[in-house]
């Protein structure tokens, strides 16, 4: 049975979204999904960085505003300050470069400066058709042909799955060190179940050390029949991951089915709750219910925000510059397929502590928005995806 939450509660929650939903499920609470509009009439403008780009999926800041960039395909470039494109980092591992997965997220180590690692997730062949999302480190020796030096694979999702969809992922170093790997459950329904399942890693969010050996304040340590590498579980797709600017916890944005994309606090040891509870439906008109159709069950942590319709949340962050003043503070959600809309957004959420008080969404010329970054400048870069892909900045408007 759907939890159902009274009409009052629907109605104060009727703002910024206008159109009908798709799945009949009530929020749990006042604010949890279709916040009031807030407008708070920045002015900006969108100024091209780099284009013409071969269907890139993230980027991430060198020390002197310089740019890496992963192309799908399993192609690493460094992308200059005039937006011209290096050759080919060599060194990358091969990569299943086929549906959703390819040259996944990239990120610096906390201590680049001195070590030079750079860190990268992508898809893996596995054995018989089989794949994984897989996580990668190398030391970046920057020459006339970049290179990676001493590439170790040091993280495997297990069990392997022969589907093309639900890699994740992105990278996100905590504070004190620690990697933190958002995957997916691979779509197909024996990754589903294992989302659930803790001899698996699949549907997990996971935490490594930087070499790939387990922390020993990981939640499920010595626990028999467990992976030790395990932080939280019953996630479906997590592609959208930051750290909070103030309380430095991980904060995920997750894909839901039809309906219900979600943004919790990732927190150790916790159960998200898919595919056992959700505020989606599957895929197709007739909109059937996942499992028992439920969307609260003890145990398991409810959204502290959802959409529905969608809007596909591929990446996000804090933003913390002095650039705009008036949005410091919020959460931006980059999505890649606003249902029934003439063209891509940025979703601008504002929090008063754990609760979602306003949503305004950044009208923005067509495309799928994949990565978001916050500059060194202050600026926001956006990453739009496809075969004539570009990174964008926006800039206050002069």
């Amino acid at each position: 049975m759907a939890t159902a939450c009274g009409a009052a509660v629907w109605a104060q929650n009727a703002g910024v979204e206008t159109r009908e939903p798709i799945s009949p499920y009530k929020p749990a609470f006042a604010g949890q999904t279709r916040a009031p509009e807030q407008k708070l009439n920045v002015a900006f403008e969108v100024v091209t960085v780099a284009e013409n780009l071969a269907n890139p999926w993230a980027f991430a800041f060198l020390p002197d505003g310089r740019m890496l960039m992963t192309e799908k395909a399993g192609v690493l470039r460094i992308v200059g300050k005039d937006g011209r494109l290096s050759e080919p980092v060599t060194g990358t591992p091969a990569v299943v470069s086929r549906g959703q997965g390819g040259l996944l997220d990239v990120a610096l180590d906390p201590a680049f400066g001195s070590n030079g690692l750079i860190y990268f997730s992508f898809s893996e062949q596995g054995e018989g058709g089989a794949n994984n999302t897989a996580v990668g480190r190398g030391k970046l020796v920057e020459t006339p042909t970049p290179r990676l030096e001493n590439v170790q694979i040091i993280y495997h999702q297990a069990p392997s799955l022969n589907s093309s969809l639900h890699f994740g992922s992105r990278l996100v170093f905590g504070r004190d060190g620690k990697l933190f790997i958002t995957q997916g459950e691979r779509s197909i329904l024996d990754g589903q179940r294992q989302a659930q399942q803790m001899d698996s890693l699949l549907g997990k969010i996971v935490r490594i050390n930087p070499d790939g050996s387990v922390p020993a304040d990981n939640p499920f340590i010595g626990r028999p029949g467990v992976r030790p590498e395990i932080w939280s579980f019953g996630h479906r797709n997590v592609q959208a991951a930051a750290l909070h600017p103030q309380s430095g916890e991980l904060w995920e944005v997750e894909f839901g089915p039809q309906g219900g994309d979600e943004v919790n606090i990732a927190r150790k040891g916790k159960d998200y709750g898919w595919p056992t509870i959700t505020y989606g439906v599957n895929y197709g008109p007739a909109k059937a219910p996942i499992t028992k159709g439920e969307t609260v069950k003890e145990g398991m942590e409810q959204p502290l925000y959802y959409w529905d319709p969608v809007i596909a949340p591929s990446s996000m962050i804090w933003y913390t510059g002095a650039l705009f003043p008036a949005w410091r503070g919020s959460m931006f959600v980059s999505g890649l397929q606003p249902q029934g809309l003439p063209g891509g957004y940025i979703a601008r959420l504002t929090w008063q502590g754990e609760r979602v008080i306003g949503e305004e969404r950044l009208a923005l010329p067509p495309g799928r928005f994949r990565d978001i970054r916050q500059g060194p400048d202050g600026a926001i870069y956006l990453l739009q995806s496809g075969f004539a892909g570009k990174i964008t900045k926006l800039v206050p408007k002069s």
